[in-house]
């Protein structure tokens, strides 16, 4: 588990616990990975590349170790899809049709889970709006080229074509864990080169803000990461309204909040921050990636 998430979210690492598991804390002295980054720095917060790196390495060295990604992979999306073949049903049963559909995007299983059967309705000619909503503090598919890279930081996985801002970049510590992946699901990634689906980054304060709405009206606590499905969904609406037009929003519920209430304990405190990726960042992270070949644009 990302250090940083470890010591945000403890009530993650006592769930894991409680079901018998061992939860360890990313980047660990158990690896030589982990080792690397920990001398680099004792402090080190941990990214998903870190933790990825990680999990590959303790699979190929252990006889007892199977490791599955949840996330990234096509054939991820491709099984996550059942989300969005349910929406459609379930909308065919009220005789609607979404004419935007938004998701957030880390890695890329969620939104494309509920995204690709309406991309398919698009290509074959429906009018429908997708968009991925993202942090502002990683902000892969906004500000990201797309490039060959590695799926994780010491550079284990095969090069992915994707949307990247560098397999060497370390998340600022938003609430949001699941969506601090410095890259993009190549799915999820071609879709929007090929101008399929839009992208939209926002910041950590404006996320909670939506998901505090949303709570006070729907009676659900949503995780840090659906905020940011929820930020999009009501800034669609709110432009549906001044423009004057009745329109259809899907959005994915892709998680409560009960165990990242202390997020919210601290976001009504006044203690979160709001934190954007600065460009000249983002340009030494790619920097390194000039070295590997461009993907193919037809």
């Amino acid at each position: 588990m990302v250090r940083v998430s470890y010591n945000q979210k403890p009530y993650r690492r006592i769930m894991m616990e409680t079901w018998g598991g061992k939860c360890v804390p990313s980047p660990s002295p158990d690896t030589n990975a982990g080792r690397k980054f920990l001398a680099e720095n004792p402090e080190h917060t941990g990214s998903l590349g870190i933790a990825i790196s990680e999990a590959i390495e303790d699979a190929v060295t252990s006889e007892n170790t199977k490791y599955s990604l949840g996330s990234v992979l096509n054939y991820v999306l491709l099984h996550q899809t059942i989300i969005g073949l349910e929406a459609e049903k379930q909308l065919a049963m009220a005789g609607e049709y979404p004419d935007v559909v938004i998701g957030c995007a880390g890695g890329g299983s969620n939104f494309g889970g509920l995204s690709f059967p309406f991309v398919r309705d698009k290509i074959y000619g429906k009018e429908v709006r997708i968009i991925a909503s993202e942090p502002s503090s990683c902000p892969t598919l906004t500000k990201g080229p797309y490039t060959y890279d590695f799926g994780d930081t010491a550079e284990t996985t095969p090069l992915l074509p994707m949307y990247s801002i560098g397999h060497g970049f370390v998340p600022a510590p938003i609430h949001a864990g699941g969506l601090r992946y410095h890259g993009m699901a190549p799915l999820v990634s071609r879709l929007l080169m090929d101008g399929l689906i839009e992208a939209k980054a926002y910041n950590q304060l404006e996320t909670f803000g939506a998901g505090i709405t949303f709570a006070r009206t729907e009676g659900f606590i949503p995780a840090p990461e659906t905020n940011h499905a929820i930020a999009c969904a009501i800034e669609e609406a709110k432009r549906a309204k001044e423009e004057g037009k009745a329109k259809v929003i899907l959005m994915n519920w892709s998680g409560h909040g009960i165990i990242d209430l202390p997020s919210y304990d601290a976001f009504m405190a006044g203690k979160l921050e709001d934190y954007a990726l600065p460009d000249e960042e983002i340009q030494k992270l790619i920097k390194d990636l000039e070295k590997f070949p461009k993907p193919k644009v037809a």
